[in-house]
């Protein structure tokens, strides 16, 4: 397994606690921090945790606010927000020295029927500001599939972007609840822009993270994927518990082992 390749879901609140089983695990920490948890950042806390990353070389990954937010929202106001939440993450990932941020779309068919392309349009001229900054701090972002049935909304938005600091973090948990496309095909669409991985599972009724191996999705496809890949993308295991995380890492280890 090439090290830095593997990373944890983290939650801001948990960092303390939990960021020495990720050391132990020869894991990159993906922290997870939702809006009021940047308002409330103790500058000490940061500082302390920056050092001990950099001590480390550890360049952790950063998984944006995304309730309420949409970077194509309709209202004005909303995309405000959006950027505002988005532009505190960038101060994190900065001070952190982040190597990833991921972030959500926050559009689905219900709230937007038929409006894909007005979405599309508002998150192009969105985007590329948060991009140069990333840039700047040699930080790549990357979009996630949340809702989406296909790919090809986000594949527009990843190509009309343009930049390679701007790709695609692929969710298998969330494809399995609401993708309608096979898994080889979305993969195929997204090509060489898959920047991250999202690795947990569900029986297709919840999103349940549940350990890799531990639902119904057939991992099978990806493998082949990852078998065929240039370059491999970084991965998060999105275990919510630390048994599910140790659980899932095995597993991981075992899809990945003819491949790493």
């Amino acid at each position: 397994m090439k090290t830095g390749v593997l990373g944890g879901h983290l939650p801001w609140p948990h960092v303390a606690e939990h960021l020495d089983l990720m050391r132990a695990l020869d894991l990159v920490p993906e922290i997870a921090v939702k809006g009021p948890e940047l308002d409330a950042l103790d500058p000490l806390q940061l500082k302390r945790l920056a050092q001990t990353l950099t001590a480390a070389n550890i360049r952790p990954r950063i998984h944006a606010p995304f309730f309420d937010l949409n970077p194509g929202a309709l209202d004005p106001l909303i995309r405000q927000a959006t950027r505002q939440r988005l532009e505190q993450t960038l101060n994190l990932a900065r001070d952190l020295h982040a190597e990833l941020v991921i972030l959500h779309p926050g559009v689905d068919k219900w709230r937007y029927p038929r409006l894909e392309k007005t979405w599309l349009s508002l998150a192009l001229d969105f985007f590329p500001p948060l991009v140069n900054r990333a840039a700047d701090m040699d930080c790549r972002l990357a979009i996630e599939n949340i809702y989406e049935e296909s790919p090809e909304n986000l594949v527009l938005l990843v190509d009309g972007l343009a930049s390679r600091f701007f790709g695609h973090c692929f969710d298998i948990g969330h494809w399995h609840l609401f993708g309608k496309r096979p898994l080889a095909e979305w993969l195929d669409a997204i090509g060489a822009q898959l920047f991250h991985l999202h690795l947990h599972d569900n029986h297709g009724r919840a999103d349940e993270h549940l350990p890799v191996g531990e639902g119904t999705i057939d991992f099978a496809p990806l493998q082949s994927h990852l078998a065929r890949a240039e370059t491999l993308p970084s991965i998060t295991l999105e275990a919510h518990q630390p048994e599910h995380l140790q659980r899932s890492l095995h597993s991981v280890i075992r899809l990945l082992a003819d491949i790493c």
